[in-house]
């Protein structure tokens, strides 16, 4: 079981994007150890124009991935990043935040 899902809202912790702290939404998960979250990492890309995909070209704003281990769950009660555990409760695996001990997503 995975402790960062896609659609759960994250925080950065360390890197270019950690002062002050940009958070948002992961949009995917790659099996890499990244993942892309929304507003984080935008860098500049230069594009050549497709017509076959109906693509101008030009200089784009892109989201890249980010390391799984420079986010951290946003925790909605003390809106600051907190670690993930897991709890069995009525025989499902879910998970808490290792401060409180509140469920995930509760």
């Amino acid at each position: 079981m995975v402790k960062i899902r896609k659609g759960d809202t994250v925080i950065v912790i360390s890197g270019r994007d950690s002062q002050p702290a940009k958070r948002g939404v992961v949009k995917q998960i790659y099996d890499n150890g990244t993942v892309l979250v929304e507003g984080v990492n935008l860098v500049k890309k230069h594009q050549k124009p497709n017509p076959m995909k109906n693509q101008p070209g030009g200089i784009i704003t892109k989201e890249m991935p980010i390391q799984i281990s420079n986010v951290a769950l946003l925790n909605p009660a003390t809106g600051k990043g907190d670690r993930v555990g897991f709890k069995v409760e009525n025989g499902r695996k879910i998970r808490v935040f290792k401060s409180s001990g509140q469920a995930v997503g509760a």
